[in-house]
């Protein structure tokens, strides 16, 4: 094991904090985390959403464009949920700053979480290019994020 710290969703440990009261365990996570110190997080919970809640998507733009106040993220019933996205995103902010993580793998896809890929904002499954809004805010301070699809390099 080596002393280099990764924030990684919880989800993907296993944990229920899927929006859907679910998990989204994955084997490679797993593995990778028996090799590095990682500590499970949740931006959604963080931000005082509960779980089981509503499924939300970023409208209008990705979590860039809802730092930037050009998007928001909702409800498939149009409930605006953005203040505790930031929120969520913020205390995982918080996290890095104590800890000083050396990455995040985050859950691919989330509106909160997803590095690359979120969904459009249609509530129609459809991927796009983009990241999640703490994905966004770890990468605009410099974390490197990566996804349960492509996690960092062996050292």
């Amino acid at each position: 094991m080596n002393d280099r710290f990764y924030l990684v969703s919880a989800c993907l440990l296993g944990l229920a904090t899927r929006y859907d009261g679910g998990h989204n365990r994955n084997e490679a996570v797993l593995d990778f985390c028996r090799r590095h110190y990682c500590i499970p997080v949740c931006p959604e919970q963080l931000g005082g959403l509960p779980t089981p809640r509503p499924a939300a998507e970023i409208c209008g733009g990705g979590g860039a464009s809802v730092l930037d106040g050009k998007a928001g993220v909702r409800t498939a019933d149009g409930r605006d949920v953005t203040a505790s996205f930031w929120r969520g995103a913020l205390q995982v902010l918080q996290l890095v700053r104590l800890i000083k993580p050396c990455g995040a793998v985050l859950k691919s896809g989330s509106p909160s979480c997803g590095s690359g890929r979120i969904y459009d904002g249609s509530f129609r499954r459809r991927a796009i290019a983009g990241d999640g809004v703490t994905a966004a805010l770890l990468k605009r301070h410099g974390i490197p994020v990566f996804s349960e699809l492509s996690l960092p390099p062996r050292r």
